[in-house]
């Protein structure tokens, strides 16, 4: 289909990212719609960076990296924190670390519970299975995995994104993660994927078991269809604005106004929907751009307001990581030395991938995830401590949309955290060093701790009223007391972890961390070394969140934006509370069920 400029097509999504091409897959089954995609990156799909599952953190940066940095964080030091996002076709699929889980189902079912009706467990669960397709396990292997526990293991997911176990399938310590959570009394006794809860689990990963590779949204939704003759994908083109037609009071998204490659401004236009799918930093940028969010920010910038919005670039969420490395026993396999660059590694690591597609490069090193609540509040004098700090920190019930909003996640938060069956933290063990090169001739292994049910909230908007310029990210991290102290009991806990036996076993004894200074005994040593070094894991949602106007929400729960006819938002931006851990399995369900919500109203094939 050679349409583009000056064209008219039924659908255009702006942005070619997780949930856009989820979107041009799904509504191109259609062949009497016409559809548009715009990425304002390239295509990657050939990048050997890209394709090789070890490479992921080299893309961080480059060509195919937005490359952000938030604004200095009061609460860290004042440090400016990295912030990636995917500028690819593909989006955040195509630089992520690969890593596919699932939230616990309590996540998905307070987004109801926050105002989105028909938005549960029970009816988004579907759209996990039709998104992936779930590997087979060797019998012969599954002790190895961690995974001969689990009391379900039958999945019946066969979507377009393929997954496997990462890495080597008989490395150590898969077992021995499995068997230390077993010996603590927090195992998760089935596939994950099928219903997760408090507990260990081998993870899986976004590379195809067929060739070792990644699988990405191109890959996996856009490739397999590309030459449809209904849908047109335009790479490198820099959305601008959105056009609005109608009267002041019913405004009607009708089109968009684009950078093409060559510089040039052009405009297209569609008959029935603009759907805005450029993430949870790009999205709001581009509805303030277009005249969409607050009032005051808009004329502050000189833009025409078309709708004044104040919940557009609010309710920002993230999750932070902490990391802290152990010295691991002589003989065990990690990726230190292809980290350290080492001649001799590269040049085995490189021929074992050319070869059979196995070795070093087709490892990302994260075999193994776990939920956790904090163990200390299980106590009764635990738990009369936290529920003194929720009581400290309560929010005040108020009508005014940001007091209503704030209530509203606090009420969820609290009954997660005072609930020994729901976590507050995920904790994944990698097996090297993480951002920073091991020492000469020594191996490390890496243990995590990702805060699952931050209550702090921050923004991001338009920092002038040119399209090129970056958004100004304000993630106020820890802004919330209630973070801190639950993160820093969670961040004392990884010395429990690595002192557990079998686990403890790969690691040198006496334990040896890396870094002297990670050595934590207390919780006020935890929490400085938190505002000292944790940082973004770069799971970004809620900034056009799909909540109830009255709570400061963008979109209904069709996700249309409040008060603009023709226009959605369909990406992590929607999504009102972030998962348990990473995000990328949820942003494809979530694009799963949007693409069914946009048929049904239009009664698409």
């Amino acid at each position: 289909m050679t349409m583009a400029s000056g064209a008219s097509y039924d659908f255009i999504i702006i942005g070619g990212g997780t949930t856009g091409l989820v979107l041009a897959a799904r509504l191109s089954e259609d062949p009497s719609q016409r559809i548009l995609v715009l990425e304002a990156g390239s295509d990657f799909s050939e990048n050997p960076g890209v394709r090789t599952p070890s490479l992921w953190a080299t893309l961080q940066g480059g060509e195919a990296d937005w490359d952000f940095r938030s604004k200095s964080q009061t609460a860290l030091d004042g440090r400016e924190i990295p912030l990636n996002q995917g500028k690819a076709l593909g989006g955040s699929t195509v630089t992520n670390a690969l890593v596919f889980v699932p939230p616990v189902p309590s996540v998905i079912d307070s987004w109801e519970a926050l105002g989105n009706r028909g938005w549960n467990w029970d009816t988004f669960y579907p759209y996990y299975a039709k998104s992936y397709t779930s590997p087979p396990a060797d019998k012969s292997f599954e002790k190895a995995l961690g995974i001969d526990g689990w009391s379900a293991k039958s999945n019946p997911a066969h979507g377009p994104v393929r997954l496997s176990f990462p890495g080597n399938p008989s490395h150590p310590v898969r077992k021995a993660w499995a068997d230390t959570f077993k010996s603590i009394g927090h195992y998760m006794p089935q596939d994950p994927l099928l219903k997760a809860s408090v507990g260990s689990f081998s993870n899986l990963a976004t590379i195809d078991p067929a060739n070792n590779e990644r699988v990405d949204s191109a890959t996996a939704y856009y490739n397999p269809i590309k030459s449809r003759k209904n849908l047109q994908v335009l790479t490198n083109a820099t959305v601008q604005k959105i056009i609005f037609e109608g009267t002041e009071q019913s405004p009607r998204a009708s089109g968009v106004v684009y950078e093409s490659q060559t510089g040039a401004t052009e405009t297209v236009t569609c008959s029935k929907e603009v759907i805005l799918a450029a993430g949870a930093l790009q999205s709001p940028k581009i509805l303030e751009l277009s005249g969409v969010g607050n009032l005051e920010l808009l004329e502050k910038h000189g833009i025409r307001p078309i709708l004044n919005l104040p919940g557009v670039g609010e309710n920002l969420q993230d999750h932070m990581l902490y990391t802290t490395s152990f010295a691991a026993v002589d003989d065990l396999e990690t990726l230190d030395a292809l980290q350290r660059q080492e001649p001799a590694a590269i040049e085995q690591a490189t021929k074992e991938y050319a070869t059979s597609r196995t070795g070093a490069l087709a490892n990302l090193g994260i075999y193994a995830y776990a939920y956790l609540p904090v163990i200390e509040h299980f106590s009764e004098q635990g738990r009369n401590t936290l529920s003194k700090l929720l009581t400290e920190n309560r929010p005040s019930a108020s009508d005014d949309p940001d007091q209503a909003r704030a209530y509203a996640y606090y009420e969820v938060a609290e009954k997660a955290l005072l609930d020994p069956s729901e976590p507050s933290a995920a904790y994944f063990c990698f097996t090297g060093k993480t951002y920073a090169q091991s020492a000469e001739d020594t191996k490390c292994i890496t243990l995590t701790a990702i805060h699952s049910q931050p209550l702090s909230r921050g923004s991001v908007h338009i920092a002038s009223k040119e399209s090129s310029s970056a958004p100004v990210i304000d993630p106020n991290y820890l802004s919330n007391p209630i973070d801190l102290e639950i993160y820093a009991h969670h961040v004392l806990y990884i010395e429990t972890i690595a002192a557990s036996a079998p686990l403890s076993s790969l690691l040198k004894q006496p334990i040896t961390h890396s870094a002297p200074s990670a050595d934590i005994t207390d919780l006020e040593a935890a929490k400085e070394s938190i505002r000292k070094s944790a940082v973004s894991m770069w799971h970004y949602g809620g900034t056009c969140a799909m909540l109830p106007k009255e709570k400061n929400g963008v979109v209904d729960t069709e996700l249309r934006v409040y008060g603009v006819a023709n226009l959605r938002v369909v990406d992590a931006s929607a999504i009102p509370l972030i998962s348990t851990a990473n995000l990328q399995s949820t942003v494809y369900a979530f694009a799963e069920r949007a693409a069914d919500i946009v048929k049904e109203a239009w009664k698409l094939e």
